[in-house]
């Protein structure tokens, strides 16, 4: 899948992979976990600069983002979304959510085929209407972010920038700010923080909630992903492995030092996470998981952490809790090969289980 969405990227990190840090020209690739670590903690980084995260933002839109900010600005931004992120806001949105998973997954039990990825679409969506009050179709704020993120992943991947890209981006990010309101007029910052969360949110779950049930189709996960104790250890397993941001894209900010290669100020880093958590060489085992401190990779590390690492694990435990009992199997599957994150642009599954009730059999 990840050769197929974006192969020379993704044929250049496997072949260099064995080495923790590897200097490509003025780009530096970091596939070791502790490098990755430091990279992140104790390289000071521009988290501004073209070809970053931050960059591809701030130059969609006109306000500061939790991916761009510093210091202060930086802080009193995360703790604006805490509260919908943290654990009470998080159990006040599930119902959204299992609302959706009930709808989209009822046809299983009459034994129908279902496609996960329109259910992750609407799923993400709902959850960040709900999230950020906003009144628009879930599906469309859902697509309206997907495109937005393909169009400002396309300035830090490689290959020739076509022309237009620039345009179609902001234009996708108008659409979803649009779909986001209310907010204040006026209030740039917001907008740009309301778009930039609804960025991460659809297309990090559009990615991994496929992903993850396929994973657990094709290894046989159901009994792990149905036992209420063993879930939550799956659940950490599947989105280490998973990675749905299976790269962070960096600029650094000084000069600095990575497992003895040496970095420049202004070099361009790319953060491998599926790497440095190990998912490239260790399955996911719900009985034997990775450390805490190596899952969590996967969601960064130190002050940029992602903050919605709670809301990912809480959808995906749903979801594997919902699809559990069907004991699905895939039986189609499609590549996106237009999309910001690695993923599927269908995933078709059939429930296998015997789970139906006398009357329906």
């Amino acid at each position: 899948m990840y050769t197929r969405s974006h192969p020379l990227l993704f044929a250049l990190l496997a072949a260099t992979r064995r080495r923790a840090v590897t200097r490509v020209g003025g780009t530096v690739l970091v596939h070791g976990t502790e490098p990755y670590r430091q990279a992140l903690i104790r390289v000071p980084l521009d988290r501004t600069a073209v070809g970053t995260t931050g960059g591809a933002v701030r130059e969609l839109s006109n306000g500061g983002t939790l991916f761009d900010q510093e210091g202060t600005g930086h802080r009193a931004t995360r703790r604006a979304v805490a509260e919908g992120l943290g654990a009470a806001g998080v159990e006040r949105l599930r119902p959204v959510w299992r609302d959706v998973l009930d709808r989209r997954l009822a046809p299983l039990a009459d034994g129908h085929d279902v496609d996960l990825v329109p259910l992750a679409r609407e799923l993400a969506g709902a959850a960040v209407r709900a999230l950020l009050g906003a009144t628009g179709d879930p599906e469309a704020v859902a697509r309206a972010a997907a495109e937005a993120a393909a169009a400002a992943v396309r300035d830090h991947l490689p290959g020739r920038r076509l022309p237009g890209t620039a345009r179609a981006a902001a234009a996708a990010t108008a659409r979803l700010e649009a779909l986001l309101a209310p907010h204040r007029p006026g209030e740039e910052p917001e907008s740009a923080l309301r778009a930039m969360l609804a960025v991460a949110a659809v297309n990090t779950t559009v990615a991994a909630l496929p992903r993850a049930a396929a994973w657990c189709a094709d290894a046989g996960l159901w009994d792990e992903a149905a036992d209420d104790l063993l879930r939550p250890a799956l659940v950490d397993e599947l989105l280490r492995v998973t990675a749905p941001s299976p790269l962070l894209p960096r600029v650094a900010a000084a000069d600095a030092d990575l497992d003895g290669c040496p970095v420049r100020k202004g070099d361009r880093l790319i953060l491998v996470a599926r790497h440095a958590a190990r998912a490239h060489d260790q399955p996911p085992d719900a009985r034997d998981p990775a450390p805490p401190a190596v899952a969590q990779l996967v969601f960064g590390a130190g002050g940029h952490a992602c903050p919605g690492a709670r809301l990912a694990r809480a959808q995906l435990d749903d979801t594997l809790a919902a699809l559990a009992p069907h004991r699905p199997a895939v039986v189609r599957a499609r590549v996106d090969r237009g999309a910001a994150l690695p993923g599927w642009r269908s995933l078709t599954v059939r429930a296998t289980g015997d789970h139906r009730t006398p009357e329906n059999r």
